[in-house]
């Protein structure tokens, strides 16, 4: 194996982290800045107002992306497992 398998093997790792925690990370920051207007707007500035809105949102949303994260991983470690079966080539 030399650099540049060791680099595509790295950015196709990071590419997946990126697919498979996207969703989730975008719909907790959807929700926190809504929850961020709701609170500036209305002056309630209670901390754990944020917390069960962002965990019941990411959960649903991991829920609905659920096959298409298990798809992203599986596509990588079918590739990393390829890549060690045929000897890096």
């Amino acid at each position: 194996m030399n650099e540049a398998e060791a680099i595509e093997i790295v950015q196709s790792a990071v590419w997946t982290i990126v697919l498979a925690c996207g969703p989730a990370v975008a719909a907790a920051m959807a929700i926190g800045v809504i929850i961020a207007l709701f609170q500036a707007l209305t002056q309630i500035q209670e901390v754990t107002l944020t917390f069960v809105p962002k965990i019941l949102g990411i959960f649903i949303v991991i829920a609905l992306t659920a096959s298409f994260t298990g798809a992203q991983v599986y596509a990588f470690t079918s590739e990393s497992y390829s890549r060690i079966e045929n000897g890096f080539k």
